[in-house]
């Protein structure tokens, strides 16, 4: 079982930055596929980024690519998320994963095998 916290999150101005951080339980983390999902009021929860276990492979949706960065300290069991140029459209509640597959399958929010609860991002214009 893998339990996943999610920190970070709050309220920016369009152009703004935050980091959001997920800390993981257990022993295993390096071997899990890590990602970031979100979803915003009345819409289906999207992939945004995927990491691979070693942190050498990542995926990003096209509508962030450039402006927000995935990384992992295994180490520490953790995985962030760096976003810069923050946009409206960019609100919405951001969950972090963790997958026993693949970076590149991970993308399909159906196989996420851990979710944490959530954390809101809120950017105003």
């Amino acid at each position: 079982q893998v339990q996943l916290v999610e920190s970070g999150g709050g309220l920016v101005q369009a152009g703004g930055s935050l980091r959001l951080s997920c800390a993981s339980s257990g022993r295993t983390f390096s071997s899990y596929a890590m990602g970031w999902f979100r979803q915003a009021p009345g819409k289906e929860r999207e992939f945004v980024a995927t990491l691979s276990g070693s942190g050498d492979t990542t995926y990003y949706t096209d509508s962030v690519k450039g402006r927000f960065t995935i990384s992992r300290d295994n180490a520490n069991n953790t995985v962030y998320l760096q976003m810069n140029s923050l946009k409206p459209e960019d609100t919405a509640v951001y969950y972090c994963a963790a997958d026993r597959a693949t970076a590149q399958y991970m993308r399909l929010v159906k196989s996420v095998d851990y979710w944490g609860q959530g954390t809101q991002v809120t950017v105003s214009s």
